[in-house]
């Protein structure tokens, strides 16, 4: 297979997900306009960082007026998952030149991951060079379309009044965002500690009770899958 055919097969495959991506990162661009953003700010956020429920999640601690440390924890806590898909790309991309694996590493979110390794498991044989062609091809669209929505966005949302109030906004996106994740008992027991933890850790300073609920969650999800499987034997 060649890599333009490889290419083109991946971006014939993130066409469904521009339909979701669209409407989320239009929104990012109108709550971060409307939690006091410069247009180059937000335009940084989107671009360096290309994770919606990482961009969210920090949005919503700097408009609490976290600390810096602490609105880099919960963003790290919330990609964390992006340290195991590299782990699981590495015996079908680990081959590649360096500058193909930054920049795969760049363009490493779910989408990319759970097309891109599903298509390696069904063809073993494909090539390196056009495992990462395909990969890309996943990923550019999703990338380019998330940054020029974004754009979008603030543009959209500097014309809004501020009395319409959006304040709201920004957590009903982000539970629209987590709720498709909670494919589990596991994953509802996590969900169920982070949501008591929070509240009950409310009155710390602004950021380290949501870092250690989501701490204790992770911790709760992992634990009581573990016992599943125990359980199951």
């Amino acid at each position: 297979m060649t890599t333009r055919k490889a290419f083109w097969q991946g971006v014939g495959r993130s066409l469904p997900f521009l339909l979701v991506v669209a409407p989320f990162s239009t929104l990012f661009g109108v709550v971060a306009t409307d939690a006091g953003l410069s247009l180059a700010q937000a335009m940084g956020f989107s671009v360096l960082v290309i994770a919606g429920a990482s961009q969210f999640a920090a949005l919503q601690m700097m408009v609490d007026n976290a600390p810096v440390a602490m609105v880099l924890l919960a963003s790290l806590a919330v990609n964390l998952r992006m340290a195991m898909y590299s782990a699981s790309l590495a015996p079908y991309l680990g081959k590649a030149p360096l500058w193909q694996r930054a920049l795969v590493a760049y363009l490493n979110f779910d989408q990319s991951y759970a097309v891109g390794v599903a298509r390696y498991e069904d063809d073993p044989d494909m090539p390196v060079p056009a495992r990462v062609a395909f990969f890309v091809g996943i990923a550019l669209p999703i990338a380019t379309l998330w940054c020029i929505m974004s754009l979008a966005g603030i543009l959209l949302g500097a014309a809004i009044p501020a009395s319409f109030g959006l304040d709201f906004a920004l957590p009903i996106a982000f539970l629209a965002l987590i709720a498709p994740m909670l494919r589990t008992v596991a994953h509802l027991v996590a969900a169920l500690v982070s949501i008591v933890a929070a509240l009950l850790l409310a009155g710390l300073p602004s950021g380290v009770g949501l870092l250690i609920a989501a701490g204790l969650a992770m911790c709760a999800g992992a634990g009581f899958e573990t016992w599943m499987e125990r359980r199951a034997a």
